[in-house]
């Protein structure tokens, strides 16, 4: 018998989160400021920043951040009852290929208004974006002016390494996490290159093509010990070389691709179909997009990256073959086209043919008006300080807990879950084993 979504998760975590009988983690103490870096200083990143400086500030409050606003199941905040780093206490930077600091990243993305800007412009335009290792071959439809005048690939993850020293030290930071913010890459399958540390290291020294820029970052943030997170479809740290950097340095690492509009209802409506039985013939879903986002999976070779992404979410929450009779023949297609003057505010629609009683068809329809960055900022702030707490309690590799914030979780081992209810008992045991004692 195939095990449910539940017990899926729960056996992916490590030993010391699902065994209630083991002595607690001890976890060390978020002392001193923790460094924040995104890789792309775009709408995601800009608006992340600026909702953080704005909640710290009291002029508004983080609405869509867990690790700030949920609670665990007795009632406790999280914020209070877990060890988590203080907003207070988190430093930001990055790099962008295009945007000079968060200020001017933040207005050209045109997700916040003036007035909300303006609360927090001063330290917004002091968090300057370092320039970035770009290549257009993986992003076609966006050119890079600021980028690191470095041909090799190897160079180019020292210099990146040079900069997460620098940043630590300017700031004074012994701990500093990495979240990607930055865009969706062509589709790519691992290679060689990918299979081991020094397959890799290899392919760097000889500029291999199929290494793309965000592995580039990745394999910086490992070898400086900062935890890396994957907030694009991109491999990335999906690759054996990557596991086995993050095993061997004892660094946490997870993705990928937020899961923020249309694959979000996805994770939260058709759980409830199959706890009702309820068959799924269709489930066709189209959005329209105008952001720098949007730009890129115009693109047919980034476009593939993320469909594969956002395809894969029913088949693991329906379990067709548990239920071939309800969820075995299902239509299941994604579109993204992309419409200039929506900017930021994307709109998916969905259009879900079920069956019932005697096979009887009815028809859900779901259009979803969302604001893109407004739900995938307080996904880097509750990703960043997961990343950073996971990292203090000595627990290194893919944290399967996380795949609650995600299209497609990497997973240690077997299938992903994506639904969603059985992904945030995942999260909240995790958290009550590392909780304040």
């Amino acid at each position: 018998m195939t095990n449910s979504p539940e017990s899926d998760a729960r056996a992916a975590l490590p030993e010391e989160t699902t065994n209630s009988t083991a002595e607690p983690t001890v976890v060390r103490p978020a002392s001193g400021p923790l460094g924040v870096l995104t890789p792309g200083m775009g709408a995601v990143s800009s608006t992340f920043i600026a909702g953080v400086m704005s909640a710290r500030s009291g002029h508004k409050p983080p609405v869509g951040s867990l690790s700030q606003t949920g609670r665990l199941d007795d009632g406790s905040l999280i914020r209070d009852a877990v060890p988590l780093a203080s907003l207070d206490d988190l430093v930001f930077g990055g790099w962008d290929p295009i945007s000079p600091n968060a200020l001017e990243a933040a207005r050209t993305a045109g997700v916040l208004s003036e007035s909300d800007l303006n609360q927090v412009s001063g330290e917004l335009d002091r968090v300057v974006a370092m320039e970035a290792v770009f290549d257009q071959r993986w992003v076609k439809r966006l050119d890079g002016t600021r980028v690191k005048p470095i041909t090799s690939k190897w160079d180019q993850a020292l210099a990146l390494i040079d900069d997460i020293e620098r940043f630590n030290s300017s700031n004074g930071c012994d701990r500093t996490v990495m979240v990607w913010c930055g865009s969706t890459e062509a589709y790519q399958e691992p290679s060689d290159v990918h299979e081991t540390i020094t397959s890799f290291e290899n392919g760097l020294k000889s500029d291999d093509d199929n290494i793309s820029p965000s592995q580039i970052y990745a394999y910086a943030a490992l070898q400086s010990d900062v935890p890396f997170i994957n907030g694009a479809p991109n491999l990335t740290v999906d690759l054996p070389c990557m596991r086995q950097l993050a095993r061997d340095r004892n660094v946490p690492i997870g993705g990928k691709d937020f899961k923020t509009g249309q694959t979000l209802m996805k994770t939260i409506v058709a759980p409830g179909l199959k706890a009702r039985m309820l068959g799924l013939r269709g489930w066709y879903s189209t959005n329209i997009l105008g952001n720098r986002d949007g730009e890129v999976l115009d693109d047919p070779e980034n476009f593939k990256t993320k469909e594969s992404s956002k395809l894969g979410v029913l088949e693991t929450i329906l379990q067709p073959e548990d239920h071939p009779e309800l969820y075995g023949n299902v239509d299941h297609v994604v579109r993204i086209n992309y419409y200039p003057p929506r900017g930021d505010n994307k709109e998916g629609w969905d259009a879900i043919d079920i069956f019932g009683w005697m096979g009887y068809p009815m028809e859900i329809k779901i259009d979803f008006s969302c604001r893109d960055s407004i739900l995938a900022a307080p996904l880097v702030l509750d990703l960043a300080l997961f990343a950073d707490l996971a990292a203090r309690a000595g627990s290194g590799d893919v944290q399967d807990w996380l795949g609650f914030y995600f299209k497609a979780p990497q997973t240690s081992n077997g299938a992903p879950v994506n639904d969603i209810f059985a992904q945030l008992d995942v999260v909240k045991e995790t958290l009550e084993r590392w909780r304040r004692r």
